[in-house]
């Protein structure tokens, strides 16, 4: 255990430093794998009106492919192209075997662009869904987002993620060249933002429950300190700054606490802070290192890694204090634990002979099952709709990020040009 809590710092260390105002890259997505079954699904190019920044029909379907759930149709592959209810003919749509089909218009207005769009279902006859919404030059591709998420509620009954973000360590260079910063992207990895940089490290994003500010842990002045962050203004304040150890925030579902992890006392525990009164509670006290908590969805209790059985394990607490409950009993590594929002699983770092992966633990039935395949995957975190997890790994030698359907479908790759990108987060589903 004190190896693990070790290794973070060497890393955040060998990644220290970061350039207010350097050019980023976005996070390129690539999909490497999908579910066998996905649906046939036709989305149109949108019909403009003058011009426009992007198309919403791509924005959609790429949002729809990285799914694994749809399989949209390439635009040259189309019969006809129609953008209006009356343009539309379902018999080209059946003939090509499609499940699906979505049309839209954009209509340059003096405030900015109002989007319509029409989900068919093909052989039905039916319109299934259908909305005008309304978007700024740059908000065009997060209105497409959230078209595609509707898309995905009406098609599989769960909500959509496009419309979600994520946050992200990204470094470049070594030893003094070395450079770190927190950034934000959108769930396509368009849009990337620097929430803070340093010429220290950075570590452990977490999101608020509302989306608008993250907890992280920053080494300024040479010593861990826990910051809580505004995304809108970028105001900053500092909640933890004990001696030694000061790592591992996550904020309660309520967002009105933060769990971390703090060695004051002399070990590394589990404490939890309420953010308006600043009183801090003690929740574990034992001679073994307890780190890395995290909340259930209804804020009852916590789940953390600890050793006090002799290898790091997931283990329960009430979030009032009190005895404490093995949760993990699969392989002699069990670490970094992640509830998923619908409370059903929890997603942990287990090590198989020697390689790191990610597990996922029934929380009802006791069973575990892998999600990775390794040989070096951490930091895994749930998307808000429970129906992926997103992870650290490494790829040709280089730190990328990962993401894979629970259900053992959908598999992409997630880089930024040449940088090492660590530690996501996946943001919570807010308007």
């Amino acid at each position: 255990m004190t190896r693990l809590i070790q290794a973070s710092l060497i890393l955040c260390v060998l990644l220290a430093g970061a350039v207010p105002g350097a050019a980023l890259a976005r996070l390129n997505i690539e999909i490497t794998g999908g579910v066998e079954a996905a649906q046939p699904i036709a989305v149109v190019p949108f019909g403009v009106e003058g011009s426009v920044p992007v198309d919403p029909g791509a924005v959609i379907a790429a949002d729809l492919a990285r799914t694994g759930r749809f399989a949209p149709m390439p635009t040259r592959d189309m019969l006809d192209q129609p953008t209006t209810h009356e343009e539309v003919d379902l018999r080209d749509w059946r003939l090509l075997d499609m499940n699906n089909l979505v049309i839209g218009r954009v209509v340059r207005e003096a405030q900015g662009y109002r989007i319509s769009f029409s989900l068919y279902d093909v052989f039905r006859g039916e319109r299934l869904a259908g909305a005008t919404l309304t978007a700024t030059a740059a908000g065009m591709r997060n209105a497409a987002h959230r078209i595609a998420d509707q898309i995905h509620e009406a098609l599989t009954g769960i909500p959509g993620v496009a419309a979600t973000r994520i946050a992200y360590i990204s470094a470049t260079g070594h030893g003094e060249n070395a450079r770190v910063t927190l950034q934000v992207a959108d769930a396509d990895g368009y849009n990337p933002q620097v929430i803070v940089s340093s010429t220290e490290p950075i570590m452990s994003p977490a999101w608020s429950p509302d989306g608008r500010r993250i907890a992280y842990v920053s080494f300024e002045n040479r010593r861990p300190a826990i910051y809580v962050q505004e995304l809108a203004s970028g105001r900053r304040e500092r909640v933890a700054s004990y001696p030694g150890i000061n790592s591992s925030p996550v904020f309660s579902p309520d967002g009105r606490r933060l769990a971390m992890t703090l060695s004051k006392d002399g070990n590394p525990e589990i404490y939890v802070l309420d953010l308006d009164s600043r009183a801090l509670t003690r929740l574990t006290e034992h001679f073994a290192i307890d780190t890395e908590p995290a909340w259930s969805p209804d804020g009852s209790h916590l789940v953390f890694t600890s050793g006090r059985g002799g290898s790091p394990q997931i283990y329960r607490v009430s979030a009032r204090g009190g005895p404490v409950t093995r949760v993990s009993f699969e392989g002699d590594y069990n670490a970094s634990p992640a509830y998923a929002p619908d409370g059903r699983s929890i997603a942990m770092v287990r090590r198989i002979n020697g390689a790191f992966r990610i597990a996922l633990l029934d929380v009802e039935r006791g069973f575990s099952r892998l999600l990775s395949r390794g040989p070096l995957d951490e930091s895994p975190s749930f998307a808000p709709n429970s129906s992926m997890v997103i992870y650290a790994t490494t790829h040709g030698g280089r730190a990328v990020l990962a993401a894979t359907a629970v259900d053992g479908g959908a598999n992409q790759r997630l880089t930024q040009g040449t940088d090492q990108v660590r530690e996501p987060a996946w943001s919570p589903a807010v308007q």
